[in-house]
């Protein structure tokens, strides 16, 4: 998968490194943002049985 993506990313090799750490930095802000909150919401249950 990530081989493809290599090779999916225009220009030289110094600029695919930039185009793959900005891509991972937008994927992961869109996760924080999005992805985890809505699985905390939906998810994990608040009561808990531990410490009582």
């Amino acid at each position: 998968m990530y081989s493809a993506l290599w090779r999916v990313l225009p220009g030289p090799r110094w600029l695919k490194v930039i185009e793959a750490v900005v891509l991972g930095i937008v994927i992961l802000s869109l996760c924080v943002d999005w992805v985890f909150p809505w699985v905390a919401e939906n998810f994990i249950q608040s009561e808990s049985t531990v410490g009582q």
